[in-house]
């Protein structure tokens, strides 16, 4: 989207930034009350694991073990690529101003945000440019004026409004406030509005505040494209965290986003264990005190062979969905599903360094004149891909400058499938390598979403990526991993008047 200028922070935001920096722990663990769990596992290594694992730690002190379950590389579906002399993001690739938590955790491990590139977006109908970014600002909003009127902005306003009640999360979470069921966290942030924007698509929300279908068609059906790879059809909540997607000040984290997930795990003092879980069993067992206790046996699978042990909490922090994961829940009552309906999309990554062929956009400019790193896609028969970009090293070198289309560099093709060598040879005019990562990305929206899987699915079992049905990005999974984490604590000391209240105005009136 053409660059607008940097958000002023509302009064709303400062005050919650201002909470965030005055200890962030104030009110959220009260004094232990009873024995502390002893062994916690977590099932997955990617951002909302590594974030439940340091949750956890801040939540249930030093002494109780954690162990985090992860059969691939840690990060998920944060992940890099080399290339000849440099690591490139393949994955998960950009971080809102406002997601604090992300902002907490690299403040926290000490890592910097990645140097900021200029960048310039065109949009392409399958057949040639409808619209490219002006390196003047004052010719991107007048044309914006000209073609859309007043919808570019009011969509602005409409997105800022949803994000200063997604806002209320970060203040909930601060006094130590969870919650069961996504819908309830949901209704937290923004009430009824909220809950009503998951179940009913984009287009229709947007349509309903007066945007016009040519706008929709040929500006936020883009963004959705390139954030979720599909159509303005997907629910309004997940259309709203897209369009902030396409915000001013998104940053990324030097040296790749995944090493957020590393750095949370050391430093939440956790035992990595590389090994694919297979199953989750109940186990009762007498306790000292003459009743009966739960345990999970966590069952997996490590290159040593299989292997089992005893927890008394999981975290289940990878989706439960096919072919996502194959844990398979024996002995609970209900019974558990080994995976929840609905599924995940496809998006392919394929990273070129190459030389494109900008005929192919058709433009007429020179390719040595064409500097637009970021080509998004209207919903048209003749796109063969979501997006198009000119992507930069995870290590920004010193002085470095993005080089114009007429040099080989690294562009990055999201795509529904596979790229034929056909539509390669159309799309470059020469590459020396091709690197193709096929992601299961994010859930396929299909407003209205009949059930959202649950946060807890037994008495101390839990699952983390239950939030990826309302939205998935990110700062979703590092809420979620921190509401998860609250919620088992709570829960473990029966402390339930942080459970399901939406009270914390009253609580804050009371304590001024």
């Amino acid at each position: 989207m053409p660059t607008m200028n940097p958000r002023t922070l509302s009064l709303r935001a400062l005050l919650f930034l201002g909470l965030w920096q005055i200890g962030r722990r104030s009110l959220a663990s009260a004094p232990e009350l009873q024995d502390q769990p002893k062994k916690i596992a977590v099932v997955g290594a990617g951002i909302g694991g590594t974030a439940a694992a340091f949750y956890l730690r801040q939540e249930f002190g030093a002494g109780v073990q954690i162990h985090v379950f992860e059969p691939g590389a840690v990060g998920g579906r944060l992940a890099t690529v080399n290339i000849g002399d440099h690591e490139y993001e393949t994955g998960g690739s950009v971080i809102h101003p406002l997601n604090l938590h992300m902002k907490h955790f690299i403040e926290k491990l000490g890592i910097p945000p990645r140097k900021n590139v200029p960048s310039k977006m065109a949009i392409f109908d399958g057949k040639e440019l409808t619209f490219e970014e002006s390196d003047w600002y004052i010719v991107n909003v007048l044309h914006m004026l000209w073609r859309y009127g007043f919808n570019f902005l009011r969509m602005h306003m409409w997105v800022e409004s949803i994000l200063d009640k997604f806002m209320r999360i970060y203040q909930y979470q601060q006094y130590g406030y969870s919650f069961s069921s996504v819908d309830r966290l949901l209704h937290a942030m923004g009430g009824d509005s909220f809950l009503t924007l998951v179940n009913q698509t984009t287009e229709e929300a947007m349509m309903g505040e007066g945007f016009s279908q040519i706008f929709l068609n040929d500006i936020v059906t883009p963004v959705t494209r390139v954030n979720y790879g599909q159509s303005v059809r997907i629910n309004g909540f997940v259309g709203a965290v897209s369009l902030a997607g396409a915000d001013s000040g998104l940053w990324a984290v030097e040296g790749g986003n995944k090493r957020v997930c590393s750095g949370l795990l050391y430093h939440s003092k956790s035992e990595l264990i590389p090994a694919r879980v297979t199953s989750i069993l109940v186990k009762v067992r007498p306790s000292k005190t003459g009743t009966t206790t739960s345990f999970y046996e966590v069952n997996y699978v490590e290159e040593s062979g299989p292997a089992h042990s005893l927890y008394d909490i999981v975290i289940i922090a990878t989706p439960l969905h096919q072919g996502k994961s194959d844990i398979t829940f024996s002995g609970f009552s209900p019974p558990i599903p080994a995976h929840y309906p609905g599924r995940y999309h496809q998006t392919v990554s394929t990273l070129v360094h190459g030389m494109l062929n900008v005929s192919y956009l058709g433009t007429t400019e020179l390719a040595s004149e064409f500097t637009v790193s970021d080509v998004l896609t209207t919903d048209s028969k003749d796109s063969v891909f979501n997006s198009l970009s000119s992507i930069d090293p995870v290590y920004i070198p010193q002085g470095y400058k993005r080089p114009p289309a007429s040099q080989t560099k690294v562009w990055k093709v999201f795509s529904p499938k596979p790229l034929s060598l056909e539509q390669m040879q159309d799309m470059f005019i020469s590459w020396d390598s091709v690197s193709e990562t096929q992601w299961l990305a994010y859930p396929s929206y299909h407003p209205p979403h009949r059930k959202t899987p649950p946060f807890i699915l037994h008495n101390r079992l839990y699952y983390l990526n239950a939030v990826e049905w309302a939205a998935s990005a990110m700062e979703m999974s590092a809420i979620s991993a921190r509401n998860v984490a609250l919620l088992a604590h709570h829960r473990w000391h029966q402390q339930v008047s942080k459970i399901d209240q939406e009270d914390l105005h009253i609580r804050l009136r009371g304590e001024l």
